[in-house]
């Protein structure tokens, strides 16, 4: 069935309403849906209704039929701050944390990354990245937005991470203990962040400012994995231990 989501403001205990434009041009222009069809809308933030549509015109009018219980999940929040790599890649890295249920993702500015943005090009890049976070969302099934924040720095980031009770930097040298240890030894995470760097590592300068700033240096394995691998990989393992 056809998900789309919906403001929780324009959501009441009967009726909603979608009325961004992208979302009204894609149900009456690519889907051709008709007034009658069954529909579940998401407000993003945990909640989902399964509706029928009333009418379209400007706006698409619906009536709630039922509404889905938001699923009991553990208070688990899980963080990537990744460093934007080349050509696409971070396109289908956000796509794959949404599907993984990765509740926050951070753009991250590394001494290594290649790519430069100014101001105007974030804003551009920022845009396309929470449209992709929103079709992956919908595909998934999943009900809440990924919280997508601007593109930071490192230093901006490891300043302001008091929040996170498990920090974890993987990296390639120095000493470093394997995830899977780390993560059966701290057992009463709940708000994790792991630090993904660019092509050619973390800077040593790097994994010290994090390491002075409660990052555990942590390793993926023996083999170098590329970053959009390694983005993947890690949240992957980490969502598999928060699920045991």
């Amino acid at each position: 069935m056809n998900r789309f989501l919906c403001k929780r403001t324009n959501i009441s205990s009967s009726d909603a309403v979608i009325n961004d434009k992208q979302q009204v041009h894609h149900i009456k222009d690519v889907l051709k849906l008709k007034a009658g069809e069954k529909v579940v809308i998401f407000d993003g933030q945990g909640s989902e209704y399964n509706c029928t549509i009333i009418n379209i015109a400007e706006n698409v009018n619906l009536k709630i039929k039922s509404k889905v219980s938001p699923r009991q999940d553990k208070q688990f929040k899980l963080t990537v701050a990744c460093a934007i790599p080349k050509k696409a890649k971070i396109d289908d890295i956000i796509d794959k944390l949404v599907q993984l249920g990765v509740y926050r993702f951070i753009p991250l500015k590394t001494e290594r990354v290649i790519v430069k943005l100014d101001k105007p090009k974030e804003a551009l890049r920022l845009e396309r990245w929470n449209k992709i976070a929103l079709s992956a969302a919908k595909q998934s099934q999943r009900n809440t937005l990924l919280v997508m924040d601007p593109v930071r720095t490192l230093d901006e980031l490891i300043a302001k991470s008091d929040e996170f009770d498990l920090k974890l930097i993987p990296c390639l040298t120095g000493e470093r203990r394997s995830l899977k240890k780390v993560l059966v030894t701290h057992v009463n995470y709940s708000n994790v962040i792991v630090l993904i760097g660019p092509e050619g590592d973390f800077s040593p300068s790097e994994v010290n400012m994090a390491r002075r700033g409660g990052f555990l240096p942590v390793s993926l394995g023996s083999l170098i994995l590329r970053v959009d691998t390694a983005a993947i990989a890690a949240a992957s393992f980490i969502k598999l231990y928060e699920n045991c």
